[in-house]
């Protein structure tokens, strides 16, 4: 059985359209992207557990619908002005006591501002906001470290909060049933996502395949995951080795996939913090963006990048960082 959030056992879904809010009712937005919605879990397993008993719905994008078993959502397309407009009427007509706005860009910003609910909490020091940070926020500390602040700026405690999925028992059995099928059950599994944002493709880095092969020397398969977008380069890796995962896992059983793996490298990417919420240590690779702001939470560690160690960020090409020297610090760290 899934534990679902908060404990609960059974998934609620989607909610019921014909039940209204009261004014004591909590809104949570969190619409995208990937990675934000991942680092976000345990932000909102913490604003429930502020409120209860009231009654809280999450307002996200379809595709991460799955990320919360249990709970009340109203999923919401990006895709139109129309879309927007509908979802804006929807909130006016739930009369919440209080928004979360945990996406705090210029879209929810509108539906906060339009959505009259009087108590409306955000990242920004201005409006729609009402109960938010006192300092502007402009990249000087990690996006999650801002959404503790944020949450303390609303009065919810936020000591031990860190993201968290909750993989079901049916997650567990897909993932030893495809394990079996590939014959992997006993071989020394690293995961590997080479694939990046399709807007982003400066943030792929392009020696995967020699760090794979270095390490099927010492033992190591690569399982290569990632969605549908991530098919043609993942063939094209497990053509020379390991096996290729594209889209045979969901979000959830990503996640549960590393409990048979020893470690995982990623490019910055929304798998690379779906990974960080399992039981491995997880190595980003980053160079054009700022790993100060994006690592996966409680992956500091384990940043593989040029600027590591400089006191300030300084953009790097991913292909100035060799395989060679992602491997020593494999090395130093015991993973191997």
């Amino acid at each position: 059985m899934r534990q679902g959030w908060l404990g609960g056992g059974q998934d609620h879904g989607l909610i019921n359209p014909c039940r209204m809010a009261t004014r004591r009712d909590i809104l949570i937005i969190k619409l995208g992207a990937l990675g934000d919605v991942v680092m976000a879990t345990g932000l909102v397993e913490r604003i429930l557990r502020h409120h209860a008993p009231r009654r809280c719905i999450l307002l996200t994008s379809p595709a991460y619908a799955g990320l919360f078993p249990g709970l009340e959502l109203k999923t919401f397309d990006r895709s139109s002005l129309q879309s927007t407009l509908a979802t804006v009427q929807w909130i006016r007509k739930q009369r919440f006591q209080r928004v979360y706005d945990l996406q705090s860009n210029d879209r929810s910003g509108v539906m906060c501002g339009l959505s009259g609910i009087p108590e409306r909490v955000g990242n920004h020091p201005r409006f729609p906001y009402n109960l938010h940070p006192e300092s502007r926020y402009a990249g000087q500390c990690h996006i999650h470290a801002r959404m503790l602040e944020v949450l303390e700026a609303a009065g919810v405690s936020t000591d031990a909060v860190a993201p968290r999925l909750h993989h079901s028992d049916q997650d567990r059995d897909k993932v030893h049933t495809w394990l079996r099928e590939q014959g992997l059950a006993d071989r020394k599994l690293v995961i590997m996502h080479a694939g990046a944002s399709a807007r982003r493709l400066e943030k792929r880095w392009p020696y995967f395949r020699e760090l794979a092969e270095s390490l099927a020397q010492r033992g190591f398969l690569t399982v290569w995951a990632g969605g549908e977008d991530d098919r043609h380069t993942n063939a094209d890796l497990a053509r020379v080795t390991g096996v290729d995962a594209s889209a045979a896992f969901s979000f959830l059983q990503l996640v549960a996939l590393t409990e048979h793996a020893l470690f995982a490298v990623t490019n910055d990417s929304g798998p690379m913090h779906l990974l960080a919420c399992g039981s491995i240590p997880v190595y980003g690779l980053f160079g054009p963006s700022d790993w100060r702001r994006n690592h996966a939470v409680g992956q500091r560690d384990r940043v593989l990048s040029l600027n590591r160690h400089e006191p300030v960020f300084r953009e790097t090409g991913l292909a100035e960082l060799k395989p060679g020297q992602a491997l020593r610090q494999l090395e130093r760290d015991g993973v191997l």
